[in-house]
Formats: structure tokens, C-alpha cells, sequence
């Protein structure tokens, strides 16, 4: 609701009118998969830990998701580009991973719903999300992870990796909207790191990959993460610079097609 005085906003986009649905285009479907997916969030932590993966893991590149909505932003990495939202696939541990560097305001609960397909197509055995959890300033020599996740007898071994329980919380983006979107027909398990404001946090990313590795058997080594921190930080940082540029030029552009009623 408008504060008194204040003119009601009707931005004029032309995309919200022809409104394309987010599309998965795969080439390859193994199937009885897990699925690992996180997105840009607090401290980068998601996006870190994947990317690690990527590098230690044998993957191939077997899809993607996309759509028109999303960021129109080429991110290369190696000398290759990368999709906004590509599909990565482990074949000696039956795993696909989504990596994502477009932003994705305003599309969660899209993401959420192309999940949830893609863990149909694949009949996946379940989507793992992971994300960086507000922590206290208070640096700890051991930062607590939390789990959630719909599957009981997946408790025990959440635990075994040192997770403990989320009681409380709000857990927003992605992986708020596949809690709910999936809660009663997808398999989902939830792992949040604690994670420092200031961008980006490896030792919360070193946190996860810690518990995937003992989750998922992945016998990844989790001290070269800590020691490549400062060059993924540095990327990091001037990716978020660059989408940031991007979506204040956006911005520009769409007050200028704005419309006030009122």
C-alpha cells in the first residue's frame, strides 16, 4: 500500500506481459540422481562451495535453465562460458550440480517450480540446497551449521557431520520457496553455514563442502579451499561489482519508461 502523497508506480516492462516460463533444456537425464543446488546469497557461500566442487570434481556439463528474465550477463571462466544457470554432472557419484551467477530477484518461486521438474525428470533421490546463514560478528574458531530437511531417516546422518537442527528461522530466496514448493513431494535436505556480512566468506563455503563430504562420501579435500580464499574472494567481489553496475543500469532504463497514476 502507497504511503499518503506518494504516487502509485506502474512500471512498464514489456517481458511481464509476454511472460515465458523457465525453461530446462538437457541433454543427457541420468537418473536416481542428487541433486546440489545454491544460488547467490550471504557471504557468496553457496557459490563458492560449488565452484570448488566443480574444480575437484570429474563433471560434464549435461543442461541448463534458463530464461529470458534472467540477468542478461556472460560470465567466462577458464576461457569458457558459462550460462546463467548451467547443469553440471558427476558420473562416479551420480550427482548433478547447478551453479548459478545470474541474479534471480523476483524469479525464486520460478527457480523453485524448475527444481522440483528437474528433480522429476531425473527422479532424483534428492535436492540438497545450500546457503550461508547470518552469523554474530563474533568470529568463532568453528562455525555451526544447521540442517532442515523433510527426510527422517536422513536425521541421523545430517547429524553425524556435525549439523545441527535449524529450530528457528526465516529462510528466504530459493531455498524458502523449494521448502515450501517441495516440502510434500520432493525430498529435500537443507545445509546453512554461518557466514560473516562482509562478501565473500570461504570459511563458511570450507564449512559445507566439509559436510557434503561426509554426507555424500565425495572424498574432496577441504584445505586447498582455505588456501585459494583470496583468489576466489577477488573474482567474487568483482562479479558482485559488475552485476551490481548491471542492475543500476537497469534500473535507469526502466524509470525511464515509467508510468505515475495518481
Amino acid at each position: 500500500m502507497p504511503l499518503p502523497n506518494q504516487p502509485i508506480t506502474n512500471k512498464v516492462n514489456p517481458k511481464h506481459h509476454n511472460h515465458i516460463p523457465m525453461q530446462i533444456d538437457l541433454w543427457a537425464k541420468p537418473q536416481n540422481v542428487t541433486i546440489i543446488e545454491g544460488f547467490p546469497g550471504l557471504g557468496f557461500v553457496a557459490t563458492i562451495a560449488i565452484e570448488y566442487l566443480l574444480d575437484h570434481l570429474e563433471i560434464e556439463t549435461i543442461g541448463k535453465i534458463w530464461s529470458p528474465n534472467l540477468q542478461p550477463m556472460a560470465l567466462v571462466h577458464k576461457g569458457k562460458i558459462m550460462q546463467p544457470m548451467e547443469i553440471f554432472y558427476s558420473k562416479k557419484y551420480n550427482l548433478v550440480i547447478l551453479e548459478a551467477f545470474s541474479g534471480i530477484e523476483g524469479l525464486e518461486w520460478e527457480i523453485a517450480d524448475a527444481l522440483v521438474k528437474l528433480n522429476d525428470t531425473l527422479k532424483a533421490r534428492e535436492i540438497i540446497s545450500i546457503e550461508g546463514i547470518g552469523a554474530p560478528p563474533l568470529v568463532k574458531e568453528e562455525l555451526t551449521a544447521y540442517y532442515s530437511t523433510n527426510q527422517p531417516d536422513k536425521v541421523k546422518l545430517l547429524e553425524s557431520t556435525g549439523c545441527e537442527p535449524l529450530m528457528e528461522g526465516m529462510i528466504f530466496g530459493v531455498s524458502g520457496a523449494l521448502m515450501i514448493k517441495g516440502h510434500d513431494n520432493v525430498k529435500t535436505s537443507f545445509i546453512f553455514a554461518e557466514a560473516q556480512q562482509n562478501l565473500p566468506d570461504s570459511r563458511a563455503a570450507a564449512r559445507i563442502i566439509e559436510i557434503l563430504d561426509k554426507y555424500l562420501g565425495l572424498q574432496v579435500e577441504i584445505e586447498p579451499l582455505v588456501k585459494q580464499a583470496a583468489d576466489m574472494e577477488l573474482r567474487l567481489k568483482d562479479l558482485l561489482r559488475k552485476m551490481k553496475e548491471q542492475k543500476g543500469f537497469k534500473q535507469e532504463r526502466e524509470d525511464e519508461d515509467t508510468d505515475y497514476i495518481g
